[in-house]
């Protein structure tokens, strides 16, 4: 049988005999780990082990690394690094899509080592001036077409390293003032706007095999819903945009949502997302979560065929991590520094 419409979180750094028995039988597609469920390099590999023991299969494990303010991998363990935006902003555009490449072929290999082999990057969204700080320091740059560049070199980075990127915010969170964490953003942008500048690096990138929806509510598409609740916006992504990958909302559990669980998770399911993330590991949420995510069927079931096929067929290159970091240091004009 197909694994069920959704991703869940977990509450700490292993796994217990509640949650493994809850995960056996809710069989979801994947997990997602966070800082809470990180302690050392052997912990997190026996961890992901145990999470795929308790499905009987090889279900996908995603983190949020990024680096700079979202990072789950943290040193001195791992490598850190800066927010994208004012590193980028040191460098010549000439060097910018090879450190980008290199940086996220450094962080890909360092997932692959733990077993985690999908990352939740790279962000296709538009810097604006008023963007939400959470939102825009992770940003690449403030240009559709620049945006896009630098966005395909972090996924071609990661496939480097032996791991699938996550395209997101779809169809764009950029030019956002809130933090979809805590409220709902609504952009009023024309759609003559959205369409040339924030939704075109996702069309660019309309290739990749996963992706995440923006909780974010585009008028001029749809006044009433969020994109990831949306049908409108999400045949928007589909038919506009072109993307046809697996399409995960962002964290159903965001304070820009409103309404339990269960609707919230079975109208993101009806408007077209083809998974549910659900990440706090709160066992009482992902207990409703579960009641409205059925197994995988039609085109979710072929875009996660695809989606395996694509894991299967990654080629990982060896990186020498002091050597990678002391590239990009010299394409940045600058020392090599100790993560």
């Amino acid at each position: 049988m197909a694994p069920r419409s959704v991703i869940y979180g977990l509450s700490g750094t292993a796994l217990s005999d509640a949650e493994a028995r809850f995960f056996r039988e809710s069989d979801p597609w994947g997990f997602i780990l966070f800082a809470r469920n990180i302690d050392a390099p052997d912990q997190v590999r026996r961890l992901v082990d145990d999470l795929r023991d308790a499905v009987g299969r090889r279900a996908p494990v995603l983190i949020d690394q990024e680096g700079g303010r979202v990072a789950r991998l943290t040193p001195p363990v791992w490598t850190g690094w800066e927010d994208a935006l004012p590193f980028l902003s040191r460098l010549p555009e000439a060097a910018r899509a090879e450190a980008m490449r290199l940086r996220y072929h450094v962080i890909g290999a360092e997932l692959a080592a733990l077993g985690i082999d999908v990352n939740c990057a790279p962000m296709a969204d538009v810097a604006q001036p008023d963007t939400h700080p959470v939102v825009r320091t992770r940003c690449y740059a403030t240009t559709p077409s620049e945006v896009a560049r630098l966005a395909r070199a972090v996924a071609d980075g990661l496939a480097l390293g032996g791991v699938l990127p996550v395209l997101k915010h779809i169809p764009g969170h950029g030019r956002t003032p809130l933090d979809s964490h805590v409220d709902l953003p609504v952009v009023a942008a024309p759609r003559e706007v959205l369409e040339t500048e924030d939704f075109a690096p996702f069309q660019a990138l309309a290739d990749l095999p996963l992706g995440m929806t923006a909780h974010v509510v585009y008028p001029a598409l749809d006044p009433d819903r969020c994109a990831t609740m949306s049908p409108v916006v999400l045949d928007k992504i589909r038919a506009g945009i072109g993307f046809d990958g697996l399409l995960m909302s962002d964290d159903i559990s965001m304070g820009a949502l409103s309404g339990g669980y269960p609707e919230r998770s079975a109208a993101a399911l009806s408007a077209g997302c083809d998974l549910i993330l659900h990440c706090n590991g709160r066992m009482s949420e992902m207990e409703e979560v579960a009641a409205a995510c059925a197994p995988l069927s039609d085109d979710a079931l072929r875009r996660h065929q695809a989606v395996m096929a694509a894991r299967a067929a990654l080629a990982p290159q060896p990186v020498d991590i002091p050597v990678t970091l002391a590239r990009i240091a010299a394409l940045a004009g600058t020392e090599a520094r100790d993560a």
